[in-house]
Order: C-alpha cells, then structure tokens, then sequence
C-alpha cells in the first residue's frame, strides 16, 4: 500500500489550496483518513480527519479547512481556505487501510503518506 499526496506549494494569506492523498495497493478499503502536519520546532499535530462520514478538526483550523473522501477512488482531500502564515507546515496524510493478508484474512494497518510542503506568505 501507498500513500501519495500532492497539492502543496506556496500561497498568499487568504489563499486556499487543496491536499490530495491517493492509496494505492491491494486495498479493501479505506477507515480512517487523516491529515497531519508539522511547522519548524513543533511536534506534528492532527489537522483534520475522516471516519465514514464523521470529521473532526483541529480547534485552529475549524471553520477554514475541509476534509473530504472519495471512497470509490481511495482518494481523501484536504480543501484549506482562509490560508494564515501560521499554516506553513509540511503536510501528511495518514490512513488506516483494509487489505488482507497473505491467508486471506482482513487486516488493518496505519500507513503514511509523503510530505507536502505548505507555504502561507504574509
């Protein structure tokens, strides 16, 4: 299983840009999918997530990001609005993928996907 993201770059404050992260593989399905992301000298924190149809965000990024999924394609999105310089960070996705093992049972594992690098200029 493979995680890529994409959709990074640098943008103005106020901009938006959309975080893409698509799972390749022998994959069941997907359960959890989450973005994460870590600024210079701060530990990686949890932005945003998806369960089913449930989300969660981070206090600091409600009301301006946007987590979403695409179940058929084993795709998930992250569409932040409202850019602030404070967002500048390398992003990750991170997902909790169905596959089976090599006895044909079911097994769920946490898998990460590339960086992607955040730029919000002032």
């Amino acid at each position: 299983v493979q995680l890529q993201a994409s959709g990074g770059g640098l943008v103005q404050a106020g901009g938006s840009l959309r975080l893409s992260c698509i799972a390749s593989g022998s994959i069941i399905r997907l359960t959890v999918l989450a973005w994460y992301r870590q600024a210079p000298g701060k530990e990686r924190e949890m932005v945003a997530s998806i369960t089913g149809r449930s989300t969660n965000y981070a206090d600091s990024v409600k009301g301006r990001f946007t987590i979403s999924r695409d179940n058929a394609q084993n795709t998930g999105y992250l569409q932040m609005n409202s850019l602030k310089s404070e967002d500048t960070a390398v992003y990750y996705c991170n997902a909790r993928v169905v596959t089976t093992d090599s006895r044909g049972f079911l097994d769920e594992n946490s898998h990460w996907g590339q960086e992607t690098l955040v730029t919000v200029s002032s």
